[in-house]
C-alpha cells in the first residue's frame, strides 16, 4: 500500500502514524492482501537462518549478501508470500558422501526461501509438536540423540531383542497426497498449506539440469524436518502405539530401534511393520533391518547378531566395570567403526601438514571446536572407546610439527616429545588434551 508524501501537516501526519504506529499500519496493510501473516515473523525468521548458517543456493546469493539490502528483501518475500504469489525457486542439489558408501542428495534452498520456510515453520510447528510422540527425538525442540541413545541404551538392558530398521531413501519417498492429508489435519490457514504443497513440488536443480518431484521433500530444507517427523507419526509412532503398544521404540528421523521381548515377537512386529510401510509408499532398508540379540552375563545365548549401530553409536557386549569394581559384560552404546573412520578422515582432510605456515593457536581456533563436538558427541557413552580416535589428531599435529620444524623433520620421535611439552603447558589448546590424550613427552 503506497502512503501519500507530502512536506506539509497531511504528510507528516502520516509520518507520525507509521512510526508510532507499526501495528496499525501491518493491519492496515494486510486488509489489502490475500493472506495474513506479520512481518514480524518474516525478520524472526531471517533471525533464525541467520544463526543455522547454511550455503547459497540456486542464485549463489549467500547469507551476507541477503543482509546487505535486507530490508528490501524481507519486504519482497512478506509481500508475495501475503499475496499468495510466492513460488519457490528450484532447490540446489549437492552430493553428499555417506559414511556407508555412496551419496544422498542434500537441497539446499535459496537463502530467500529458507526464511520463508521458517516462517511457515513457525507457524506450522506449534500445532503438531504437541501431537507428536514422546519417543520421536530428531529435529524436535527439547528433544536429542543423546536422549535416543540413554532411553535405548536402559530398554536393552530389559528386553533381550531389538529389531533395527531404516526407512529407504524415506525423505525422496514420502507420498505428498498422505503427507497433505496429514497437513490438513492440523492446520486451517490456507497460505501454510498452499506453501508446503509447492514447496513440496519445488525441483531439484542438478548439473544435468532441472529435476521435477512428484515424491519426497528434500533433506536440507528448513521445513523438511517438521513434514517427515509428521508424515512417520501417522506412518509408524500412532501406528506402532495403537497396534504394538507393549514394545517400546525410540526413533530419529528415519532411523529406529523397537525392543522386543522374544526373537518369534520380534519376526512377527518385522513382517507387520513391513506390511506397514508398503501401504504407506515406503520400504524398510534390506541391509539396514536386522533382529539382534542383546547380549550379556545374564544372556548367554549364542545369535549371529548381536550388535547393532544407531546413531552413530554401536551397542554390543562390552567389558564394564560396576561400582564395587568387579568386572561383568554388559550390553551398552560406544562410538561406532564407521563414526571412527569418519573422523579419522576428516582429521585427513584438514591436511594440517601443509599448514607449516599457521601457528599452533591457528590450528586450534581452525579446528578445536569441531574436536569439541566430537567429544561432546561421541564421549557421551563409554568414553575410552574413542581415544584411539582423538590420538590419530595427535599424528597429525605431529605431522605439522615435522613440516613445520625443519630440525624435527626426520625425527618423528622428538617431534612427538616437542609436542607433548606443549600440550602439557597448554592443554586447553585442543580438546583430546584437556580429557588426558596428548603426546608423550618422554
Amino acid at each position: 500500500m503506497k502512503l501519500p508524501n507530502g512536506s506539509g501537516a497531511k504528510g507528516l501526519c502520516y509520518s507520525v502514524l507509521l512510526t508510532s504506529q507499526p501495528d496499525y499500519w501491518e493491519e492496515l496493510m494486510n486488509k489489502t492482501k490475500s493472506y495474513t501473516i506479520s512481518k514480524k515473523i518474516v525478520y524472526e525468521a531471517f533471525l533464525r537462518v541467520k544463526t543455522n548458517r547454511g550455503s547459497a543456493g540456486i542464485d549463489e546469493e549467500s547469507l551476507k549478501e541477503f543482509e546487505m539490502n535486507l530490508k528490501d528483501n524481507l519486504y519482497k518475500i512478506w509481500n508475495r508470500m501475503s499475496s499468495g504469489s510466492y513460488f519457490p525457486p528450484a532447490v540446489k542439489a549437492v552430493e553428499i558422501p555417506k559414511k556407508t558408501g555412496g551419496t544422498r542428495i542434500l537441497g539446499i534452498p535459496t537463502v530467500a526461501d529458507r526464511v520463508a520456510q521458517m516462517a511457515v515453520k513457525m507457524y506450522f510447528e506449534p500445532s503438531v509438536e504437541p501431537y507428536f510422540h514422546e519417543d520421536s527425538y530428531g529435529y524436535r525442540p527439547n528433544k536429542s540423540a543423546h536422549q535416543a541413545l540413554e532411553i535405548t541404551r536402559k530398554r536393552c538392558w530389559k528386553y533381550n531383542w531389538v529389531l533395527e530398521f531404516d526407512i529407504k531413501g524415506l525423505f525422496d519417498n514420502i507420498d505428498h497426497e498422505l503427507l497433505m492429508k496429514a497437513v490438513d489435519k492440523h492446520t486451517n490457514i490456507k497460505w501454510v498449506k498452499l506453501y508446503i504443497e509447492r514447496w513440496l513440488k519445488a525441483p531439484f536443480q542438478t548439473k544435468e539440469g532441472v529435476k521435477e518431484r512428484t515424491s519426497g521433500t528434500p533433506q536440507g530444507g528448513v521445513i523438511s524436518p517438521v513434514l517427515a517427523n509428521l508424515f512417520l507419526h501417522y506412518t509408524f509412532d500412532k501406528w506402532m502405539a495403537i497396534n504394538h503398544p507393549s514394545n517400546p521404540f525410540a526413533r530419529y528421523a528415519d532411523d529406529a530401534v523397537i525392543h522386543c521381548k522374544t526373537n518369534d515377537e520380534a519376526l512377527k512386529l518385522l513382517e507387520s511393520l513391513k506390511n506397514r510401510m508398503n501401504e504407506c509408499k515406503l520400504e524398510l532398508h534390506p541391509t539396514k533391518t536386522r533382529i539382534v540379540y542383546c547380549k550379556d552375563d545374564d544372556r548367554r545365548e549364542n545369535h549371529e547378531n548381536i550388535a547393532f549401530d544407531f546413531l552413530g553409536y554401536t551397542f554390543r557386549p562390552r567389558r564394564s566395570r560396576n561400582r564395587w569394581g568387579k568386572h561383568f559384560i554388559n550390553f551398552t552404546p560406544a562410538i561406532s567403526n564407521k563414526s571412527k573412520k569418519s573422523i579419522r578422515q576428516k582429521v585427513r582432510d584438514w591436511k594440517l601438514q601443509l599448514k607449516a605456515e599457521k601457528e599452533l593457536t591457528d590450528l586450534s581456533n581452525m579446528f578445536n571446536s569441531k574436536i569439541k563436538g566430537w567429544i561432546n558427541y561421541y564421549g557421551k557413552f563409554y568414553k575410552s572407546e574413542m581415544y584411539s580416535t582423538l590420538r590419530h589428531i595427535n599424528k597429525a599435529l605431529i605431522m605439522w610439527v615435522r613440516k613445520k620444524y625443519k630440525r624435527l623433520t626426520r625425527h618423528k620421535k622428538r617431534a612427538e616429545y616437542f609436542l607433548g611439552r606443549i600440550a602439557k603447558q597448554n592443554l586447553n589448546l585442543f580438546k583430546h588434551w584437556e580429557i588426558g590424550i596428548k603426546p608423550t613427552t618422554e
